[in-house]
């Protein structure tokens, strides 16, 4: 039981460049295909870690492969929406280009504070996986962007900025810090609440 977490994150890092080959090999059943394992990835983030925390092995090594698996997930899934439907990406380009650049930051600002990058699974990047979701399954399963698109970049957007004033707050790097709040009580140097849930 104890190694499933890393099962899980090893999964949904075969998983992300799996779910490419398939789109590569496009058939009249992928799109039905790509939300099915979708689905099982995001199941599979969500139950890592609360299985992590339940058995008491949720060490910083762990969250950090589990961070940077979360980012080759997601990047495959933009990669399968690409060969779907560039016409999505294109139209929504000066936005995803935004949150890619505000990603990018989220590594520098830590690395150049910390030596190590950034590891928050704060609640607004939870929040922000859950509308990316949903709009991945509305773009590779329905060939649709609309207001899941723009929902998700929107809470990309917000989630990134928690993540700026986490890594500013902090006096030393720290994982699991649920916002930039909790950040600041840190900083205070008071003891944080997490939830087995989420944090």
């Amino acid at each position: 039981m104890k190694k499933l977490p890393v099962l899980f994150i090893l999964f949904r890092l075969i998983l992300g460049p799996f779910m490419i080959s398939l789109t590569y090999t496009y058939t009249d059943t992928i799109r039905l295909v790509l939300v099915i394992l979708l689905l099982l990835g995001i199941l599979s983030d969500i139950f890592d870690g609360i299985i992590a925390r339940s058995m008491g092995v949720a060490s910083e090594k762990l969250r950090r492969m589990d961070s940077q698996t979360d980012l080759i997930f997601w990047l495959c899934a933009g990669w399968c929406a690409w060969l779907l439907n560039p016409e999505i990406i294109v139209a929504h380009k000066y936005a995803i280009i935004t949150i890619f650049v505000m990603e990018g930051l989220t590594y520098v600002l830590s690395i150049a504070k910390f030596g190590k990058e950034t590891c928050t699974h704060a609640l607004l990047s939870k929040l922000w996986g859950i509308t990316l979701f949903i709009a991945f399954v509305s773009i590779l399963g329905f060939g649709y962007a609309g207001l899941p698109l723009t929902l998700a970049i929107i809470f990309g957007i917000i989630s990134h900025i928690d993540v700026y004033l986490i890594i500013l707050l902090l006096p030393r790097w720290t994982h699991d810090v649920p916002s930039c709040y909790h950040a600041w009580l840190i900083r205070k140097g008071e003891s944080i609440k997490k939830h087995k849930w989420f944090n």
